[in-house]
């Protein structure tokens, strides 16, 4: 702890160079109590720093706690920089100082660096001033090498050299790509039509479609890599002409293969993991197969179980089909390769997260489908009447359940709200004993109400559409304050077409009551009128409505009787 307090008081005083050079005989010198075991650290353990030069690695330095590595290489490249921008100084410039525990490397009157022995450990042992003379020579190297690249004429040199490579480029890209082309015209006519279907004996493993598009991708894969590399050539010699982008030319191949290596590095590692995975997949490949073999059979009819109704089949394969891929996922889960790294746990936790904040409203809808589907309120073409919506269903998913309106119109409806409302399924009685439509009229009490029911009978024979068994029904509903309320029921097995019927029941109703001279009774009135609200039958067609051709004649005006011209005479 003192030791750490006077390297602090030491480096804010006098800064961080001098601070280094008096502290680090000071640390040697309490190292040296120690024993020989606790000295010998594995030199991988010792965090370093290279100092580089035009992308040129000089050598490797160490730091300690207050003044780290990386933070003394940089500042040692600094004043190697700066030594070599100043023209005026020569490398003879450079000279070994001794002091204590520490050789120092002048520039002039300029400190560059330090060597310590700590650095000669680092280096397997070498002494101190050896070490110290090698890093001497080697930056007088990287500085008379750093003054000469940067002389006018070998910029301009490079330059010149660097043109010449992008006009060597344009050239190989476009005849790269001019050659491609050719050839892909003169194949694609020729061997095109040849390509034909990949059959192992009647089963087609590939299409001819398929295999033409994958030979030209293999084409576009390799025209893709030529001018890669032309592209890596290019760059990688122009980076190496100045010596501002040196260092990223010499690392351009490394930055290139290193992820691929990780790549690599990481699929030898996981290999057994995923060979397990592959297996676990055919596995449940097949025993998915399997249950959908048997459960095609109960949706047809070839397999039967008690209780099991044939339209449950599929819903149920997508129940059993989802447990089997959950329980896949956590047998493999702890195989898959990066599962058990912090950034994989914190993307399935960040998805969980969202799962369960945004997908209550998607759970409850699937959860309603499959109910609706198991409760059997409807099928796919019946009518139903859902709240206000009155309309066919289109189609039955696992959210949404589609019906067509009457209107032609088609509406989606969440089976979460099917679920919490009322249905009404207007197709499954019509399917067994037949739907009943109703229709009521009000009647006034001088009308005898069998003669009422007899016209209401009478308008349900005439109506096209109807059963006949069993036959239609008149219920009287209410003896009202001026009228009796009479309900027509008529039977149909045909709900598709329930609104035709109404309209063809309605109008015959109104014919029977016109040609009886019985009025129909508003819901209320005053006075009685002075005479019947009713159409009589010679004005049921007045135009521009137009009668049937079979009611033209018996419509058509009597013609008066012809008179011989001596009964004109008298």
């Amino acid at each position: 702890m003192a030791c750490l307090i006077v390297l602090w008081v030491t480096i804010v005083s006098v800064g961080p160079l001098p601070a280094l050079a008096q502290v680090l005989p000071l640390l040697e010198e309490k190292a040296q109590e120690k024993s020989d075991d606790e000295m010998a650290l594995p030199p991988i353990l010792v965090p370093t720093a290279p100092v580089i030069l035009d992308g040129e690695t000089l050598f490797q330095v160490r730091g300690v706690s207050a003044y780290p590595a990386e933070e003394r290489a940089r500042r040692i490249l600094e004043r190697i920089d700066e030594f070599g921008s100043d023209l005026s100084q020569s490398t003879q410039s450079l000279r070994l100082v001794e002091e204590k525990g520490i050789t120092m490397i002048f520039a002039g009157d300029q400190p560059i660096t330090g060597v310590t022995n700590a650095d000669g450990r680092l280096e397997g042992g070498v002494e101190r001033e050896v070490l110290a003379r090698v890093h001497l020579k080697r930056i007088a190297e990287a500085v008379e090498a750093h003054r000469e690249k940067r002389k006018p004429i070998n910029i301009l040199i490079h330059i010149a050299f660097s043109l010449l490579a992008t006009a060597i480029l344009a050239s190989a890209w476009w005849g790269t790509r001019w050659v491609f082309d050719r050839l892909d015209a003169a194949i694609e006519p020729r061997y095109k039509e040849q390509v034909k279907d990949l059959k192992v004996q009647k089963v087609i493993i590939l299409q001819a479609h398929q295999m033409w598009a994958g030979l030209r991708g293999s084409m576009h894969g390799i025209k893709a890599f030529l001018l890669f590399l032309l592209l890596y050539a290019y760059l990688n010699f122009v980076f190496r002409q100045f010596p501002w982008t040196a260092y990223i030319g010499k690392q351009l191949f490394d930055i290139i293969l290193d992820p691929i290596r990780v790549i690599v590095r990481g699929f030898l590692s996981s290999f057994p993991s995923l060979v397990f995975l592959v297996i676990l997949v055919v596995l449940f490949r097949y025993l998915l197969r399997f249950g959908k073999l048997i459960f095609a059979n109960l949706a047809i009819g070839k397999v039967t179980w008690p209780g099991f109704d044939r339209e449950w089949a599929w819903p149920t394969y997508r129940i059993f089909r989802t447990l089997v891929i959950a329980f896949g996922i956590v047998v493999g889960y702890p195989y898959i390769p990066g599962s058990t790294s912090e950034a994989f746990k914190g993307i399935t936790i960040f998805l969980g997260l969202l799962l369960s904040l945004g997908s209550s409203s998607i759970i409850g809808n699937i959860l309603a489908g499959y109910t609706l589907v198991y409760r059997r309120a409807f099928q796919e073409g019946d009518r139903i009447k859902v709240n206000e919506i009155l309309g066919d269903v289109m189609e039955r998913r696992i959210l949404t359940t589609r019906l067509r309106s009457l209107k032609n119109e088609e509406i989606i409806v969440p089976n979460s709200e099917i679920l919490n409302n009322h249905v009404t399924n207007y197709s499954a009685a019509a399917r067994e004993k037949g739907l009943i439509l109703h229709t009521t009229v009000g009647i006034g009490y001088e009308t005898p109400w069998r003669q009422v029911e007899a016209m209401l009978i009478e308008a349900a024979d005439r109506t096209p559409g109807l059963l006949k068994d069993p036959p239609p029904f008149v219920l009287q509903l209410a003896l009202g304050d001026f009228c009796v309320t009479y309900e027509l029921n008529v039977y149909c097995d045909r709900p598709y077409y329930m609104m035709e019927l109404y309209t063809g029941l309605s109008q015959n109703i109104l014919d029977v009551f016109n040609e009886h001279g019985v009025q129909i009774m508003t819901p209320a009135y005053m006075a009685d009128a002075e005479q019947p609200k009713i159409v009589p039958k010679d004005q049921w067609y007045t135009p521009p409505a137009k009668p049937p051709d079979n009611m033209q004649a018996e419509l058509s005006p009597e013609p008066e009787p012809k008179t011989s011209r001596s009964e004109k005479s008298v």
